[in-house]
């Protein structure tokens, strides 16, 4: 497989992950709402993830499909949004200690993500 059609089987099996991600998501925040709290409501809160897991599938596909040099390039994306990521999240604790107000975890991940495509959209640039 070349890597354009790697890349629309990625977007494809990612796109599918996310519609149904919010499908998930709508039906279990409606569902949720009149139900007691406890185990089901648990369960029924959790089930988006589910839709995480097709998307998990997606990159892993991804990266496995791609050549060495995207392989490359993608673990230094991700290790510098992991490194920006921990130094923000790790700065921002300390000064929720000082009294900021607290943050839920649902900052990480699009804060780790965006610092993804940034240097992945800075990479893509610089080798043009």
């Amino acid at each position: 497989m070349n890597q354009n059609q790697a890349k629309r089987r990625y977007f494809k099996e990612l796109g599918i992950a996310f519609a149904l991600y919010i499908v998930l998501l709508m039906g279990a925040l409606r569902l949720s709402l009149d139900m007691p709290a406890g185990a089901l409501r648990t369960a029924v809160l959790l089930t988006p993830m589910l839709a995480f897991l097709l998307a998990l599938r997606a990159v892993v596909r991804a990266v496995r499909s791609s050549d060495e040099f995207i392989r490359k390039t993608t673990l230094e994306h991700l290790g510098i949004a992991a490194a920006v990521t921990a130094g923000v999240t790790f700065t921002y604790g300390f000064l929720e200690i000082a009294g900021f107000p607290k943050l839920s975890m649902f900052v990480v991940w699009p804060l780790m993500g965006g610092v993804w495509a940034c240097t992945t959209l800075v990479d893509t640039l610089r080798h043009r």
